[in-house]
């Protein structure tokens, strides 16, 4: 083969420069690693028709995020009733992706509707955490777009209002629960075949889509920062895969660097995790480039005792098509997995959650932890 490298090669070409004494344990470095095994990723959940149903409303759709978390509840079982939003553009496209649809004329309708079991909201995210807790007040559920919370003073209310109440309050952390590698790395590691968990490494970048973004997205006061933004996601896969019931943030920076126009932005951040199931390290930034292809090009990095996964979410530049890319490395094997055909148990699991007040989709004390890691690592944060 033209391309092949080998070990003589090496030694030829560094006899050349004079140097091929020095060389042998570098050359040793190129020799391939054993064969990698290929499979197709069973799951073990079933893709069942939903044992249960609830009905369920929409308040607040100003992030195209609130398609997939009502794609998730209508594949588990929801039936979307109702709709409230003041943004008559964005409301007409999701009436066309959802005909038949209710356009409530207000809040109080939905809020007041004995009907309605559960409420999504996908609204700005300093919106969020004050709708959730008067939904929670009116006796139902609530399920939020991340962040669904942006202030520890919110997080507070959120708290008690879910004591006092015992009403969920949920939270999409998508690039976990929607994500079929990441829901296969979750049974892997929860089989131990990895060992114990040591830490997660979450590198998690986005495009930015400057010209499509509204004026919210560019204040921290209104989306809460980047690392209460992104990263909540990274954090909550922390929290999930480490089993961390109590943890901390050891370390937290952020920063613009490239966005001088938007001087409140900030387009870098990262933070280091530590808890009681392992350790965490988490980069987020708004630096994909448009040859990529896709929105982001997110890795996440799970090291146990017995070995290692990488979940190569969204796209692999090594050339694989697609997405759902999961690589594992035991004491016997490498292993690749595609993930395509991995099934999404939170719809399903969450509208059983409603109908029996389980916890089987979601721990709400993990959700919060989660968020309360990333609003301490916002507010400490060095900005560099």
């Amino acid at each position: 083969m033209k391309n092949q490298v080998t070990r003589r090669s090496i030694l030829k070409a560094a006899g050349t420069a004079g140097v091929a004494g020095g060389l042998p344990e570098i050359a040793m470095a190129f020799q391939p690693a054993g064969p990698v095994a290929y499979e197709v990723a069973a799951s073990s959940y079933q893709d069942a028709a939903p044992k249960y149903s609830i009905k369920f409303a929409v308040i607040g759709i100003d992030h195209n995020h609130i398609n997939g978390i009502t794609d998730a509840l209508r594949r588990g079982g929801g039936e979307l009733v109702a709709v409230h939003s003041n943004l008559a553009e964005t409301l007409a496209g999701f009436q066309k992706r959802y005909p038949g649809v209710k356009v409530a004329a207000s809040e109080d309708e939905i809020l007041n509707d004995p009907s309605i079991q559960l409420v999504a909201s996908a609204a700005i995210p300093d919106l969020r955490a004050p709708l959730g807790v008067r939904v929670m007040r009116h006796g139902k559920d609530y399920l939020s777009d991340k962040p669904g919370i942006t202030t520890l003073e919110q997080l507070a209310e959120v708290r008690r209002a879910v004591k006092e109440t015992n009403r969920m309050f949920a939270i999409m952390y998508s690039e976990r629960l929607e994500v079929r590698a990441a829901v296969k790395a979750g049974e892997l590691v929860k089989a131990g075949a990895i060992g114990k968990v040591v830490q997660t490494v979450n590198l998690a970048p986005h495009q930015v889509n400057e010209k499509t973004r509204p004026e919210w997205f560019w204040d921290p006061a209104r989306y809460g920062g980047i690392l209460c933004d992104i990263g909540s996601h990274q954090a909550d896969q922390f929290v999930y895969y480490t089993g961390s019931t109590v943890a901390d943030v050891t370390a937290s920076q952020i920063g613009n660097v490239n966005y001088p126009h938007h001087p409140k932005f900030q387009d870098f951040g990262d933070m280091m995790l530590h808890g009681n199931g392992g350790l965490g390290y988490v980069r987020v930034d708004w630096f994909t480039p448009d040859g990529l292809g896709v929105w982001g090009d997110g890795r996440l990095f799970i090291l146990g005792t017995e070995g290692y996964i990488e979940l190569r979410k969204y796209a692999d530049i090594a050339g694989r098509p697609g997405g759902n890319h999961l690589f594992l490395v035991d004491k016997k094997k490498v292993t690749y997995m595609d993930c395509s055909q991995v099934v999404l148990p939170f719809g399903p699991q969450f509208v059983g959650d409603i109908v029996n007040r389980t916890r089987v989709a979601q721990n709400q004390e993990q959700a919060l932890l989660a968020t309360e890691l990333v609003l301490k690592a916002q507010k400490n944060a060095r900005v560099v």
